[in-house]
């Protein structure tokens, strides 16, 4: 069986979305292909930001930007790694890829001028307004398909919710302090619980989520076809040039020409064990992606003459996670974003010392971890900041802990020295929590300096002072969580150039060719500059490469 199109995109996240409806607008006949049973990939899973510097809505909001100084911060980021070509493509393009989308379809987003570049001191850093965010959308929009978005992560939600950034997630962590925070969450529960009865899920969608629905609704009002559960197992060419490729949907095998090209947008390879084992330092991982992440795109790539850059110095985009029981005996992983900041939690490796300044970002995080030549860690607070704040998968008051620590997620000791031993962690963690709590008693952190800089200070507690992110660990009982390695997507990848196209050994474009998202090599240099610097590049690239295909200029 066979039939034709203009573009074939290969996975529906981000990045292989944008390409879509950028081809499609321009009057392309686009065909994606999605290998797993949802729509969305990665993206549906993620906290739906991009980092776009210079994105239209920054004057709104009253911050003042230059692509010399985001190039500066890149060059600062990505070092000997810096891609001149590309990142220039990306700082000229995401601004215009950001008017596009919001004037042609579905998607919108909302900016924020307070939410740094992870490194906000460095040079060309901002300590806000780089980062977008995709506005909470109504998944009622998306009629019977609502059914095929992936849904999110469940470890983030709560009681099934999804919360949104900002002002929402305020709410929700200050609901037992402030009537107003409480009434918002009771809205939010019986919304949600009519939503549970009536759809068999949640309508109101927020970050990844968001962004995943407002791009697949997108790509139905504009008419671009969608097959899910069919893979892209080999693509084809003629005369040098890629003319379409053989799907395969269950037994079944479909022969597809694309007149116009492949855009492969598959999702990296953070689920691919034999690459993730060559690739990766450290060898125990744990990776929130989805399962059909096994670098496919790259595999495809390379069979078609295209070179992959595995010289990075970090492979993926790392982020700490913890291992959450499920009731089925099976786990889920839970990314720790935002706790590590708080005041009145610390990390320490398994010989119950300190390894970084936990405030910084996961990427950063995770980095200093590998350098002690361990592969996980402990978080370590008290009873205050676990009720105040909770931890990872840990929720705060008034919710109850019995059934963490009955599973083991969470650990307690009466003391500093009763945790250790119930952790496994060296006895040395009880003059470290001593040493700690002498400075932080007055929000000094002299050996990490926790809380001294925008990005620190935004995932703190304002009420805290003089620090937000600094305070003792002294009401007992004490708490802990493990921690080990993950992954928010892989860096390494497909060559490409500022049009998207795919490159060969020899550094020329494979006609009919392009990648996008997590499949194409990082312009970060392995490094992590900021919220978003995924999702930003991804559907900046997806433009590109759809506009390429379709001849704009």
């Amino acid at each position: 069986m066979g039939f034709a199109c203009d573009v074939l995109v290969a996975g529906s996240g981000a990045g292989g979305l944008a390409a879509a409806v950028t081809a499609r607008k321009a009057g392309l006949e686009v065909l994606v292909a999605e290998k797993e049973p949802w729509y969305g990939g990665t993206t549906a899973l993620s906290g739906g930001w991009l980092w776009i510097p210079n994105h239209p809505m920054q004057k709104e909001i009253g911050v003042a930007d230059s692509i010399e100084d985001a190039s500066t911060y890149l060059l600062h980021e990505a070092g000997e790694k810096f891609d001149p070509e590309r990142v220039n493509a990306f700082l000229i393009a995401g601004p215009r890829m950001v008017e596009f989308f919001t004037r042609e379809t579905a998607v919108k987003f909302d900016p924020s001028a307070t939410f740094p570049d992870y490194h906000p001191d460095a040079p060309g850093g901002r300590p806000g307004g780089r980062s977008i965010v995709a506005r909470a959308f109504d998944g009622r929009e998306l009629g019977k398909m609502l059914r095929m978005l992936r849904p999110p992560l469940p470890e983030l939600t709560v009681f099934g919710i999804m919360i949104g950034s900002g002002a929402e997630l305020v709410h929700f962590m200050r609901w037992s302090k402030s009537l107003a925070s409480a009434a918002f969450v009771a809205r939010r529960l019986v919304g949600h619980g009519a939503a549970m009865l009536f759809h068999g899920r949640g309508v109101r969608l927020t970050n990844g989520n968001a962004l995943a629905g407002r791009l697949l609704k997108s790509a139905l009002d504009a008419g671009v076809r969608l097959r899910a559960s069919t893979a892209v197992k080999e693509l084809m060419r003629e005369n040098g040039r890629v003319t379409g490729a053989i799907l395969r949907c269950g037994s079944e095998e479909l022969r597809v020409t694309a007149r116009k090209g492949v855009v492969l947008a598959c999702g990296g390879f953070p689920q691919d064990a034999e690459r993730r084992q060559r690739l990766f330092r450290h060898q125990a991982h744990f990776s929130p992606a989805p399962p059909g992440n096994t670098g496919d795109g790259l595999r495809l790539a390379q069979a078609t003459g295209g070179k992959l850059d595995e010289s990075l110095p970090n492979a993926a985009a790392w982020v700490p996670v913890s291992r959450v029981p499920r009731h089925d005996g099976s786990f889920g992983l839970f990314p720790h974003f935002i706790d590590r900041a708080k005041p009145g939690v610390i990390a320490v490796t398994q010989k119950g010392v300190r390894f970084v300044n936990e405030g910084n970002s996961y990427h950063d995080f995770v980095q200093a971890l590998l350098k002690t030549g361990e592969t996980h860690a402990w978080l370590v607070t008290d009873h205050r900041a676990l009720r105040a704040y909770g931890l990872g998968f840990v929720k705060p008051r008034p919710l109850p802990l019995a059934a963490h620590l009955e599973s083991g997620y969470l650990l307690s000791g009466g003391t500093v020295g009763e945790l250790a031993q119930r952790a496994g962690i060296d006895a040395a963690l009880a003059k470290t929590v001593e040493a700690f709590n002498g400075k932080a008693k007055m929000g000094s952190d002299p050996v990490f300096r926790k809380g001294e800089n925008a990005y620190n200070r935004f995932y703190g507690d304002p009420d805290i002072k003089p620090n937000p992110c600094v305070a003792p660990l002294a009401r007992a009982p004490f708490y802990a969580v493990r921690v080990e390695i993950g992954d928010l997507g892989t860096y390494a990848g497909i060559a490409t150039n500022g049009h998207a196209q795919v490159l060969d050994e020899s550094k020329r474009p494979i006609p009919g060719l392009y990648a996008a998202g997590n499949d194409a090599l990082s312009i970060m240099g392995g490094n992590y500059p900021g919220p978003g610097i995924t999702l930003g590049p991804a559907m900046t690239f997806g433009w590109l490469a759809g506009r390429h295909l379709a001849g704009v200029a």
